[in-house]
């Protein structure tokens, strides 16, 4: 099992130091053994929203950092050019001497496509194409494309990447067809549990795999990453009462989100969660946090950590993305990594 850290703030405040926690807990996770650093792709709400684009906090970390991985988790392919990806992914994989990665994602949020509304209508099949055409111009292909005039121009990216191959993810919010796509695409996963169980997740990582077999030959195995929220100390009593507050404010700014899953079923899709009463709201949240702290998230101590990690592992995940910045204090989320160092190291052996 890998750890790596991952980045979805909540942002309503303008903190100076805003990105002090993300290079802060960047060098701790470089220094002892970590897998990556992900950073998403956010734009126009507060929730995720200091994160508008991996490819600049990617190439932030890029120069503070020797060793772990640097990851987007995830460039919403529709939203873009796959050349302009396949460059600002370049420049990182040389800032950081061969440490890019990518997940990509089809995008879900209508607002997000007035960056270029003619990329909604058909999201996941533009993203599958960007998969298959940043892949080509990372591999060096000259690929024909129509200029300003209407003409045809092969082009091919500058600078020339590190990396020979772009370790690539497609981002799953727990669709069978996405994993499916992934396992065709010959892609890694990034996936959660907001809106699967662990029984579901484990079928979805068996269709993946079954889907990958047979597009790349038996031994090809792929990489599951899971997303889970993260905090580990020495009491889970404890560990609870300090994430209770600032993960319910959390989970409050995303309520937009949690709402399904929190209701335990299909019955309230559709619901705007404006027109919530705030007793419903408290409701919704106080369930939410203890479907996460309970079954759905890294908490407690790092003997519960060992747990949840075996039974993951069991099914087929590989690697643990760490979310660590939903409001805890920041020298608390700093001296927890220790902790998530200590399990990394103790599965290791």
């Amino acid at each position: 099992m890998e750890f790596s850290l991952f980045f979805f703030a909540d942002n309503a405040g303008s903190a100076s130091d805003g990105y002090s926690l993300l290079l802060e807990s960047a060098r701790f996770a470089d220094a002892n053994g970590f897998a990556a650093v992900w950073t998403p792709e956010r734009h126009f709400h507060s929730f995720g929203g200091q994160y508008p684009n991996p490819a600049v906090t990617g190439a932030a970390l890029a120069v503070v950092t020797e060793r772990i991985g640097i990851r987007a988790g995830s460039v919403v392919a529709p939203l873009h050019h796959p050349v302009r990806i396949a460059e600002e992914w370049s420049v990182v994989d040389n800032l950081s001497r061969g440490r890019a990665g990518v997940s990509f994602a089809s995008g879900w949020h209508a607002v997000d496509f007035v960056l270029r509304p003619e990329g909604y209508a058909e999201r996941r099949e533009g993203m599958a194409r960007a998969v298959e055409t940043v892949r080509r111009l990372w591999h060096g292909e000259k690929v024909e494309l129509p200029d300003g005039a209407g003409e045809q121009r092969a082009v091919q990216i500058f600078p020339s990447p590190v990396q020979v191959e772009l370790p690539m993810w497609i981002t799953s919010a727990g669709t069978p067809e996405t994993f499916r796509t992934a396992g065709r695409l010959g892609t890694g996963v990034l996936t959660h549990l907001l809106g699967q169980d662990h029984d579901t997740l484990a079928g979805n990582i068996a269709a993946y795999r079954e889907e990958l077999a047979a597009g790349h030959g038996p031994d090809a195995r792929g990489h599951v990453t899971l997303m889970l929220h993260t905090m580990l100390g020495t009491d889970r009593i404890q560990v609870r009462e300090q994430v209770r507050e600032p993960f319910s404010d959390y989970l409050r700014s995303s309520i937009d989100l949690v709402i399904r899953p929190a209701a335990g079923g299909s019955g309230m899709r559709g619901l705007d969660p404006s027109k919530l009463p705030e007793r419903d709201k408290q409701y919704l949240i106080g369930r939410s946090f203890e479907r996460y702290f309970s079954t759905s998230g890294l908490f407690g101590t790092v003997e519960d950590g060992f747990e949840t990690a075996q039974r993951l592992a069991a099914i087929g995940v590989d690697e643990i993305a760490c979310l660590i910045d939903f409001g805890v204090p920041q020298p608390e989320v700093l001296g927890s990594l220790r902790y998530l160092a200590e399990l990394s190291q103790g599965l290791a052996r």
